[in-house]
């Protein structure tokens, strides 16, 4: 590289980057070998630090942001990390000093707390009928040092019961019509809370692949805790979810607790709040187990293992299909309307999964996008995990080939959704296939004159009336190059204020209220996924299992933005070396100075001839490339779970 040529008091040098340098802003480098790693800032080492020194390189990153010298989304990347870390880096280092960038040791703290003396306690407690949740928070010992102290299971006590012995007073139908008949035909007295009478030997057999599943054996008392759960069981009936499931997952493997029990311990789990297979943790299992008709519900990491067991399966789609024919079946009135929109899942874990925008943050992050289609009263019906960069318009065609399985081949069906899927020539599909479409215009458009707008008013099923300002007419939209147009309706409603909202359809309702109701409408999808959210952690990762990305999909190629970004900074520094020697020559150069001027000329020169190389270099990498080679380790995340 040539000489860089400094002047005092006249500016910085000509910023041409080192040979073997990574270029992290104008003027600022960073060099790293198997010797150590130095950040120059204008030729000079400012930073540096010697291999394996993590502090040190990390204080270097923190300090090119801190001082103004780079950027943190360009330090992240040239320090090959990601713009948050840097960001904590920076937080780390204002609260603590140096000190917070060093690694933290790793490895025990401290002795364990599992000593015999509060192993026996544990048993002692477990034996007087108390949750694991109850003697963790007792004891003083997290739930896992609970589970693992109880080992083997706690069946096996149950196993050691001497034989003839009587099971606990209250603990089945069976033993209080005994104490009825045995009191002379009195009224048998239910126990206040009774427990469940254990079931060893249904847990051996299942053990041994003589029992599909445990039968539900009811047990009475006087008390019944989570009996709110049972609330849902009506729902449960309507949706038909254990038939559809015994259907899908056929002939499951012998085990004690079934498919049936597996779900029924899910859907009363969520009823009383637990949404999420860890909340499982937070209720006693004796009394969930009275609800499944067993003596105790599984624990969490059973749960967990017979999910996943199913989720092998690769099964959830037609689970979610079976599902939705049972419901068009059940209720074809809502059904007329499908409405159409796109959910996106944040990603916090560590795979390199691709980004999607967040709309509700306003941000792009590593994410997954499904896509739900609901009825008219916005409840789901499908749902599918959507290719990355996959558009709307896309989706729409998989939309209605589903919609067609779904309510046969002599319905007209409507499918709603918002501007992300304007497509006139997609429209023109959507209606010879024997569809009608509804969604909002797209673009400006000439406002319809006040003249045209007559009030509409419309009775919803609530009994609630809505009045709307609307003018209607027919329109007809170029596509193709103006080739050809697609003729439709247009709505438009003008609010209080005087906006005005254009709607696009193919029906032909008489009434344009009709239509404004059900566009609307819509909001009722944005509702559920809020619904879901907040109230079935519909974002929650129950797992963060990954499966390889297609190896083929392309995508953007960031060496075809790293090559531009060099071959523009290069020319940008060029431009205020030009600037600086042209404003020079024009108020004359002193005689002492102008070897180093003619000196700066050539190096303007050969400046631009390397600039016509990188440029050059930079048009000949493609812009896009397969994932397999810009991103070797990208990973999509497996629904199937969450499903």
């Amino acid at each position: 590289m040539a000489a860089t040529l400094s002047y005092v008091n006249q500016g910085p040098p000509l910023p041409l980057p080192r040979p073997n340098a990574v270029v992290v802003a104008v003027g600022v480098e960073l060099e790293e070998d198997e010797a150590g790693g130095a950040v120059f800032v204008w030729g000079n080492a400012a930073w540096c630090w010697q291999p394996g020194d993590g502090a040190a390189r990390r204080l270097a990153a923190v300090q090119l942001v801190a001082t103004g010298a780079a950027g943190q989304r360009r330090v992240a990347e040239a320090f090959g990390v990601n713009e948050n870390t840097v960001w904590r880096w920076r937080q780390a280092y204002a609260q603590d000093g140096v000190e917070a960038l060093s690694e933290a040791r790793k490895g025990p703290r401290g002795p364990s707390k599992l000593t015999g003396a509060t192993v026996a306690r544990i048993a002692g407690l477990r034996d007087e009928g108390l949750s694991m949740a109850t003697i963790a928070g007792r004891v003083g010992v997290s739930l896992n040092s609970v589970s693992r102290a109880l080992k083997p299971p706690a069946e096996a006590a149950a196993d050691a019961q001497p034989a003839g012995e009587p099971a606990p007073a209250g603990g089945s139908a069976q033993g209080e019509a005994a104490d009825g008949e045995a009191g002379g035909g009195q009224e048998a007295v239910l126990e206040p809370l009774a427990r469940p009478a254990a079931r060893a030997a249904e847990r051996q057999a299942a053990r041994a692949g003589a029992l599909a599943q445990a039968p539900p054996v009811l047990c009475e008392g006087a008390g019944l805790p989570l009996a709110g759960a049972l609330t849902i069981l009506p729902a449960l009936a309507v949706t038909g979810l254990l038939d559809v499931a015994g259907r899908v997952y056929a002939a499951p493997r012998s085990a004690f607790y079934g498919l049936r029990s597996l779900l029924l311990t899910l859907a009363f789990a969520a009823a009383v709040g637990a949404a999420r297979v860890e909340g499982l943790a937070r209720l006693d299992p004796v009394d969930l187990g009275r609800l499944l008709g067993l003596d105790r519900a599984p624990e969490v990491k059973t749960v967990r293992r017979r999910v996943a067991e199913l989720a092998a399966a690769r099964r959830a789609d037609a689970l979610i299909e079976g599902l939705a024919a049972r419901h068009v079946d059940a209720h074809p009135e809502a059904v007329g309307v499908f409405y159409v929109d796109g959910h996106v899942r944040a990603y916090h874990g560590g795979a390199q999964v691709p980004k999607h925008h967040l709309a509700r943050m306003r941000i792009a992050m590593p994410a997954e996008e499904d896509i739900w289609v609901g009825d008219s009263r916005g409840d789901g019906l499908l749902v599918w995990q959507a290719d990355p960069g996959a558009s709307l318009t896309g989706e729409l065609r998989r939309v209605a080939a589903h919609v067609r399985e779904l309510v046969g081949p002599d319905a007209r069906p409507t499918i709603c959704f918002d501007r992300g899927g304007w497509s006139p020539k997609l429209f023109a599909e959507l209606d010879k296939a024997g569809f009608d479409i509804l969604t909002y215009r797209k673009g400006v458009k000439t406002p319809e004159p006040a003249s045209a707008f007559a009030t509409h008013t419309f009775l919803d099923a609530a009994g609630r009336t809505h009045t709307y300002e609307l003018a209607d007419r027919r329109v007809r939209i170029s596509y193709d190059g103006g080739r050809r147009r697609f003729a439709c309706r247009q709505i438009t409603r003008r609010s209080p204020n005087g906006h005005q909202t254009q709607i696009l359809t193919t029906r032909t309702d008489a009434d344009p209220a009709v239509i404004a109701y059900a566009m609307f409408s819509r909001w009722r999808q944005e509702n559920f996924f809020r619904y879901l959210r907040h109230r079935y952690d519909l974002d929650g990762l129950d797992a963060y299992t990954t499966v390889p990305d297609d190896p083929d999909r392309v995508v953007p190629n960031p060496a075809k933005r790293a090559a531009t970004r060099h071959a523009a900074e290069l020319a940008d520094g060029i431009d205020d070396a030009q600037a600086f020697h042209d404003r020079h020559t024009a108020a004359g150069v002193p005689a002492h100075a102008r070897a180093a001027h003619r000196g700066l000329a050539d190096e303007i020169a050969s400046a631009r001839t390397a600039l016509a190389g990188r440029t050059a270099a930079a048009k000949a990498v493609p812009a896009r490339a397969p994932v397999s080679e810009v991103r070797p380790d990208s990973r999509r995340l497996d629904p199937e779970r969450s499903r």
